[in-house]
């Protein structure tokens, strides 16, 4: 079966894309649909990385309803301050301390500051130690980093070898 199907969520994820991009179920599709989510893997696995090891799926599902909720909570925030005074706002840069050494797993941490309004990911540190944030609004920067910590790379430690 690993011969057939050397990267199954790989096959799945490129069989309903390609269904999603043509917005058709038809048999022709279909059919293409399921010859490009078995070939594509097999043909191009010599230059895949590694599939990564993911642990805990307890944790990746409560990990996405927090980002959900954060993300919604969030919205709400910076629309509210950007409606306030500018004054109001204090943007600034925080360097967030990793203990995450995953790459595939710092990646995704910084995704999710990215995804949630009002952060974004700015940099990496050359040592991959250290990820360099910008925050729309920032009372307490010591907060920031501990929320950031508690609420997405714990989770992520868990769940990335």
């Amino acid at each position: 079966m690993k011969r057939l199907l050397p990267r199954p969520f790989l096959s799945a994820v490129l069989a309903l894309t390609w269904l999603g991009l043509n917005n058709t179920l038809a048999p022709g599709q279909v059919l293409l649909a399921l010859t490009l989510g078995l070939l594509l893997p097999r043909l191009l696995g010599p230059f895949l990385p590694p599939a990564p090891r993911l642990r805990s799926p307890g944790t990746m599902a409560r990990l996405l309803g927090v980002v959900l909720r954060d993300i919604l909570v969030a919205n709400v925030e910076v629309a509210r301050r950007i409606l306030g005074r500018e004054s109001a706002l204090r943007p600034a840069f925080v360097r967030v301390p990793l203990d995450l050494r995953d790459p595939l797993g710092v990646a995704t941490l910084a995704a999710i500051v990215t995804l949630t309004p009002g952060t974004l990911s700015a940099d990496l540190s050359d040592d991959s130690s250290q990820l360099i944030v910008h925050a729309l609004h920032v009372a307490d920067v010591a907060g920031l980093v501990a929320a950031i910590k508690q609420r997405y790379e714990t989770p992520l430690r868990a769940i990335f070898p």
